[in-house]
């Protein structure tokens, strides 16, 4: 029997996955190191008893300094939402670990890849995620690869695809995939299997599928959570709609953007069901059906209480990728208030999602369809939580970059532009009942291209980050 004395580290800890993987490993006593390209994201998570330390999954040598006395590495890096050349980032990204964790003389390696039959002609992301647990095993690590179907909770990215689906179209036109048959599994099973195969040696070594046990099609997901939903769903099946096709419908319909939508939908034309159930035999799980698993995701979207997201998962990428900026542009704002800088603060921090951007959310929302016409995010990806922000959340086509509660906000946008952008929102006390509100857009343009957008967009800028901020201050007011 494996001791609780194992050193544990996590790469991918900002994921879907690792975001729920991490908390459930310190609550059984492991001690746990997280590895991150952008460590700062993490540590806003306060994690106890905790490391966090800096990794690149395309430097081997950061890896080995971050690997060093660690006896165990759950590998939780996909590239879903990646470039195109996704596959050979993948692949990259598990030869430097498998290296990495060999020379630092790490014992095993637990990784989580994606379930369907090797035998068929599976589409590339799933392909991809076969691969990586070939390369993961090839430097003689020992290796669990877990294989598992679409996984089920809230944020998880299948179940906000189904959900918004459901929600929204109460006819839908639907193609082929919905007639493919997978076997979900609730997230919290996930967790269990990931974290007992750490005292079950019988699973070194091995690929193991896992799933709810239940067989069910996308047609019939559908409909148990329109019924959960209190929902009826009308569904007229056409043969039209390839996996291109309907990933640019996924990507109008609900918000999960295309680069995640895509790839999805292609792996959806393989089943995706357990062959083999080894594991049931050897680790003890008490499965939730699909509807339980449905009813706690529901529940959690709607008390807000989404421990991760699939928003959150850092994208993965090479230094390469960066570009050099010669002009920065700023449209800056100012107002000295009577009002705390604790309550301006509180109107700062519920920004997005739900609550909107405090003046023109029409123009926010025509911005953001626009932004998904040519393949962005949009604006539908919300807020993970209504209040609650750090460092790394996703908030509409933002992202947070820094986050200081009480003074300090600064998103970085991620919508398509010619450029960089940020929108920094800065408070400070000048007396308890006084302060000073700084709210300043910045863009950085690529190339002329860039120079064009701005001046093109000025007016429109001027309008509304000036409203913007005279709101901000007079929700603040308001709320007193």
């Amino acid at each position: 029997m494996i001791t609780k004395k194992l050193k544990i580290a996590v790469l991918g800890a900002s994921g879907y996955v690792g975001g729920r993987l991490v908390p459930r490993l310190i609550e059984q006593g492991y001690s746990v190191r997280c590895i991150a390209r952008h460590p700062e994201k993490l540590m806003s998570r306060n994690w106890p008893d905790t490391e966090v330390v800096y990794g690149d999954v395309f430097h081997q040598s950061s890896l080995i300094a971050a690997l060093r006395g660690i006896d165990v590495l759950y590998y939780l890096v996909h590239s879903m939402q990646g470039a195109k050349n996704f596959e050979e980032l993948d692949s990259l990204a598990a030869i430097n670990c498998a290296n990495a964790a060999r020379t630092a003389a790490v014992k095993r390696i637990i990784y989580l890849g994606g379930l369907a039959k090797p035998t068929l002609k599976l589409s590339t992301h799933l392909q991809s995620r076969q691969e990586v647990g070939r390369l993961l095993r090839k430097t003689g690590v020992e290796v669990t690869e877990l294989r598992a179907s679409i996984i089920i909770g809230s944020g998880s990215a299948s179940f906000e695809i189904i959900r918004d689906l459901v929600r929204k179209l109460p006819i839908m036109v639907t193609p082929r995939w919905v007639r493919s048959l997978c076997e979900p599994i609730a997230i919290q099973n996930v967790l269990d299997y990931l974290v007992a195969c750490l005292d079950e040696p019988r699973t070194i070594n091995q690929i193991l599928e896992i799933g709810g046990g239940e067989i069910l099609s996308y047609k019939n997901m559908m409909k148990i959570v329109a019924e959960l939903m209190g929902k009826r769903i009308f569904m007229i099946p056409v043969p039209v709609l390839t996996p291109k096709l309907s990933g640019y419908w996924l990507n109008i319909v609900t918000s999960v953007p295309m680069s995640i939508a895509h790839p999805l939908v292609e792996g959806l034309r393989n089943d995706s069901v357990t062959s083999e159930q080894r594991i049931r035999q050897w680790i003890s799980v008490p499965l939730l059906s699909f509807k339980e698993a449905v009813r706690t995701a529901l529940e959690e979207d709607k008390q807000g209480l989404i421990t991760s997201r699939w928003t959150e998962a850092e994208k993965i990428k090479t230094d390469s990728m960066t570009v050099d900026y010669q002009k920065t542009f700023q449209d800056q704002r100012k107002i000295e208030s009577e009002i705390s800088a604790d309550k301006v603060f509180q109107i700062i921090q519920k920004i997005g999602g739900s609550t909107g951007w405090y003046y023109a959310d029409w123009l926010w929302k025509w911005r953001g369809i626009l932004d998904r016409m040519i393949g962005g995010v949009g604006m539908r990806r919300g807020r993970r939580h209504p209040t609650e922000i750090r460092v790394g959340d996703a908030i509409d086509f933002w992202r947070v970059e820094a986050f200081q509660p009480g003074s300090l906000l600064r998103l970085k946008a991620e919508m398509k532009l010619p450029g960089l952008a940020w929108l920094e929102f800065k408070v400070q006390s000048l007396s308890p009942q006084k302060s000073l509100f700084l709210q300043t857009a910045t863009f950085r343009p690529t190339n002329w291209v860039g120079f064009l957008y701005w001046y093109a967009v000025l007016p429109m800028h001027l309008l509304v980050f000036r409203n913007m901020a005279k709101n901000i201050i007079r929700r603040a007011s308001s709320d007193r």
